[in-house]
């Protein structure tokens, strides 16, 4: 044997004895003993380390210069001594186990007679930096202390980790810390922004910010003094000391406060408080000829936070044709978190504490391409609706592996493609690394930026995070599929040296031809990972005329989602607020509405390609709106621009008109910044086109224009300006019409805002991580529309027995095939526990139509139910109807519809959608008026003289002083309010 260790130069012996000497007595003369230099034994490849925790196997292949095999060729590691690692085969190909991907490790090729050849091990498998864990939000006292953590996880792992306040960073010897900062005798100069920075030699990451707030030893944890939050009283309600149709009920601001502090330093404190409110009164609105009791708030505190679940809902469908992606699986991360529904729906709960939701919708019948969204959702909890657009993978192709293939990306008939791929012959290897001979099926499926319509598909948010660790935005040229199987499509093939050949005519911005890089989507982060860069190359190709091209190189392997795309710094951020009505008042703003924005390339005259979009981003509103980043230009204001739209649960929402005139009050801009920023809903010159859309120059604001500088465009680096801009301030609007309906609390509360939530026994919403929505269908035989109400009170529990939960009015909806027929879906409060658990009320309900109405007919199952569940309401006037409304859910044949969700307002739309429907499990927005009723009336005309509350409030307008006719306390009896006190 050898005595040189694995891959070292030793000695090997041979010995020989001499037999004359031992039998004879004859002395030999020859060498007793011989060596020679010898080569330890071949390292296996658990001897070579590798520091970035993840060793790969290595495939190569050694060709002479004639291209013919180099057989037996020898392959060393480069280290203090030459280690042999393998031998190449008769075809020239080896592979080596456990080579580290670090791109440091370097191999030496050797065959006798040749010089030898060095080369690197490339650098790949790498995994890019992520943050799992983010620092919270706390607030402490003088002289106490806190501690905020982060973690990070990559490969390699990170070796540091550098934490900052404001902006300036922590001396790391001061504060000896790592992945945690503890602060100790906090004084106020320490309140402010923290964020940490992680650290490896493959790259950075950092942290969301984390707010430290720190007050003095007695001063209050919250301002006691409520905030104003205006609510809307009903038509009859004009309120003459503030010559309007609201009241001011107050509202605490549900932000983080000093609490009971744990033992000990905690990353996370075992309960989170938030400031709310501490104290209500019950007040009496005067209105006409009845009084409506509301609670309002009149001291906030510090109390535990208002616990809420955070859901996300929508809906995947293909962008062509809108097939659903039909029980398709949804992960996150490399966890199957869903599925999808027959038709495509879908509900993911989003756990605590993430910061960014990445979703990954996989079609198990592979029709769809694999879509990776980056969803934005409510943090104060509820759900929001996403439209998850997919794109249809192309029919796969039949490629030969033994030869050249080339493969067009984005064919369009009055244009060339953007791209080629070329796959050079032998290319293709299975997983194990083997060689694959063979037909090849290929399916390739291009997103092609010079089509609109596919600006919903963008794969991700088309991010990235350089070696600082801020993630940076992308402005992509296309991106594309690839599926490789062999020729049963059975067995999922890899390949190596591939070329992409992107034509500069392509990019009409001279900039980014020395900035182009290929990208790979990373399906856990979300964000988009280098692959490689271009070089130019002019060739001809496919006998057309010699052109230039921007060539890189790629290996097809696990990451089979690809992007041509150039970082972007000109960046922006636009301000968008969305309203429940063309009145855009403050206290009806919506959260929870997804704002999208398409981002344009610059207009002709400019120096890129007016026919593409560049990016797609999504956000969504809060309670102060909404501030969604686009591309920008400072020199020239048309140089980019940007589609901005909206929607609410699946429903695109209306932009303010730009024609036949623009009016700045109305579209929240001023002049002459509006006319700069050029204001055009997507119907401005054709009225026939979807009014839900609007485009504008992105005109970054001048630093030197007053005018400019309040909105709605914001500087990149301005962006807590703009999500903390007043309402005054410029903004872009979006407005729902919400169709003739009124809701009223006593209990005030925002089904936008779950953090708003009181724990009051009169609150309609009797817990805030549980909403359950109840409807019932009234149908109205007669020529007119009416208007009708529920009065809910309490009816069994004795808390609030007697007391007014709230009211809700509605407008019943003409029957489209029936003259003299319309119908309502009708809110109520549910029956059911109240907010302490402890026992259960039953609903008093009144339904009272309004004007000359009379009741034909109950549901005989549900008049039979109430029967049986008692005790039972008296019904003596038959212009309305009372019930003690059921603890059961029942059904459409009873008349009742009844859905429980996390988030109130989707809880009513599908109890709405399945009300319309008249079934328990369809939905409809075209009202059935025959079916699923549970009560019907009949209702004589009204008058000329007659108002409906709904007429009254339109023509009332935002702030007018025109107070309707009073009616006697017998009217108002009869429509079911209380009697004015005296």
């Amino acid at each position: 044997e050898c005595s040189g260790k694995c891959g070292q130069t030793g000695v090997q012996k041979r010995t020989r004895s001499c037999l004359s000497d031992r039998l004879w007595g004859v002395h030999c003369n020859e060498v007793m003993e011989e060596g020679r230099l010898c080569i330890g034994h071949v390292c296996s490849g658990c001897n070579i380390t590798c520091p970035m925790g993840r060793d790969v196997t290595l495939h190569g292949k050694v060709s002479l210069e004639d291209g013919s095999p180099a057989d037996n060729a020898r392959v060393y590691l480069q280290a203090d001594n030459l280690k042999l690692l393998t031998t190449a085969d008769n075809k020239g190909t080896f592979r080596i186990p456990g080579v580290c991907p670090d791109g440091k490790n370097t191999l030496k090729v050797k065959k006798a007679k040749y010089i030898t050849a060095a080369i690197t091990v490339p650098e790949t498998n790498r995994k890019n930096l992520a943050l799992q864990v983010h620092p919270d939000d706390k607030a402490r006292r003088v002289g106490q202390s806190v501690s905020l953590c982060c973690n990070a996880v990559g490969t390699p792992a990170p070796d540091r980790y550098l934490w900052y306040h404001n902006g300036s960073l922590l001396d790391p010897s001061m504060y000896r810390y790592k992945n945690n900062l503890i602060l100790k005798n906090l004084n106020r100069e320490q309140a402010g922004e923290y964020y940490c920075k992680a650290v490896s030699d493959g790259g950075s990451a950092k942290s969301q910010p984390a707010t430290l707030s720190v007050i003095g030893k007695q001063e209050a944890a919250c301002s006691s003094q409520p905030q104003s939050h205006l609510i809307r009283l009903p038509h009859d309600c004009f309120q003459k000391a503030t010559d309007s149709f609201y009241y001011d009920v107050g509202k605490c601001p549900a932000k983080t406060c000093i609490g009971k502090l744990d033992k000990g330093l905690r990353c996370k404190d075992n309960i989170s408080y938030c400031c709310g409110v501490s104290k209500m009164e019950v007040r009496e609105i005067v209105c006409d000829g009845y009084t409506l009791p509301t609670k309002v708030a009149v001291e906030c505190g510090c109390k535990k936070c208002t616990e809420t679940k955070i859901t996300v809902r929508g809906r995947a469908t293909a962008v062509d044709n809108g097939e659903p992606l039909r029980f398709g699986h949804i992960y996150m991360g490399n966890k199957r978190v869903s599925m999808t529904g027959y038709k495509g729906t879908f509900s993911v709960h989003v756990p605590p504490d993430t910061e960014r939701l990445v979703l990954t919708f996989v079609d198990r019948l592979q029709k769809f391409v694999n879509t990776t969204k980056v969803l934005p959702f409510k943090e104060n909890g509820g759900a929001v609706f996403h439209d998850i657009k997919l794109l249809r993978k192309k029919a796969p192709v039949t490629l030969e592996s033994t030869e050249t293939s080339v493969i067009p990306l984005g064919e369009k008939e009055d244009d060339d493609p953007i791209a080629e791929l070329e796959i050079p012959p032998d290319s293709f290897y299975r997983k194990n690394g083997e060689p694959y001979r063979g037909k090849v099926k290929a399916s390739v499926t291009f997103l092609d930026p010079r089509e609109l319509s596919t600006a919903p598909v963008t794969q991700s948010d088309l991010n990235f995070v350089d070696d600082e660790g801020d993630v940076f935005p992308l402005r992509t040229y296309g991106m594309f599929s690839l599926d490789f199987t062999d020729e049963q499509g059975t067995e999922t093939l890899n390949a190596e040296d591939v070329k992409v050949h992107l034509d500069t005519a392509q990019v009409r911005m001279p900039e980014h031809l020395q900035e182009m890089k290929l990208w790979s989507l990373n399906p856990e982060t979300g964000l988009w990972e280098e692959e490689g860069d271009f070089n130019l190359e002019k060739s001809r190709r496919r006998r057309r005329e010699e052109r230039t091209f921007l060539v890189g190189n790629m290996e097809i392997k696990e990451r089979r989602l690809f992007n041509l795309d150039v970082p972007e710094s000109r960046r922006c951020y636009v301000k968008v607020r969305a309203y429940r009505s063309e009145r855009f008042l403050p206290s009806e703003q919506i959260q929870g509405v997804v704002i999208s924005v398409i981002n344009m390339e610059p207009e002709p005259g400019y120096s890129s390609n007016p026919r593409a979009w560049g990016r797609f981003d999504s956000v969504v509103t809060g309670p102060n709106g909404a501030c969604v980043p686009a591309f920008c230009d400072e020199q020239n204001p048309e140089a980019y621009g940007a589609y901005i739209l909206a929607s609410l649960g699946g429903e695109e929402l209306e932009a303010v008109p730009s024609a036949p005139k623009l009016n700045p009050n109305a579209i929240g801009v001023p002049q002459p910044y509006l006319n700069k920023l050029n204001y055009r809903r997507t119907d401005h010159e054709d009225p026939n086109t979807k009014k839900t859309a609007f485009r504008i120059n992105m005109a970054k604001p001048s630093p030197n224009s007053a005018d400019e500088n309040n909105g709605p465009i914001y500087a990149y680096e301005n962006l807590r300006e703009c999500e903390e801009a007043p309402y005054s301030a410029a903004h872009f609007r979006f407005y729902r019409i919400e169709g003739d309906r009124y809701d009223y609390n006593t209990v005030p509360f925002s089904e936008d805002d779950l953090m708003s939530w009181t724990d009051d026994y009169l609150a309609w919403w009797p817990k805030p991580m549980e909403f359950r929505a109840c409807y019932i269908k009234v149908k109205i035989n007669g020529p007119q529309e009416v208007n009708i109400r529920s009065r809910n009170m309490g009816g069994t529990h004795p808390r609030t027995i007697g007391k007014l939960y709230g009211i809700r009015d509605v407008r019943s909806i003409r029957d489209p095939e029936q003259r003299d027929v319309s119908a309502a879906c009708l809110e109520f409060k549910c029956s059911g526990m109240l907010f302490d658990q402890d026992r259960v009320d039953r609903t008093l309900v009144k339904v009272i139509p309004q004007g000359s109405c009379r009741r034909e007919s109950v549901n005989s199952m549900l008049h039979e139910y109430l029967v049986n569940h008692l005790p039972m309401a008296t019904n003596n006037d038959s212009s309305e109807y009372t019930m003690l409304a059921p603890l059961d859910p029942l059904g459409h044949n009873y008349g009742i519809y009844t859905v429980t969700d996390q988030d109130p307002r989707i809880a009513k739309e599908i109890a709405l959608g399945r009300c319309f429907d008249g079934t328990s499990d369809g939905t409809s927005r075209i009202m059935k008026s025959d079916i699923g009723v549970a009560l019907t009336f009949t209702c004589s005309e009204r008058s000329a003289a007659e108002q409906s509350l709904f007429e009254a409030q339109r023509n009332l307008g935002q702030q007018s002083i025109r107070v309707p006719p009073r009616e006697s306390p017998k009217q108002a009896e009869a429509r079911g309010l209380a009697p004015k006190h005296p």
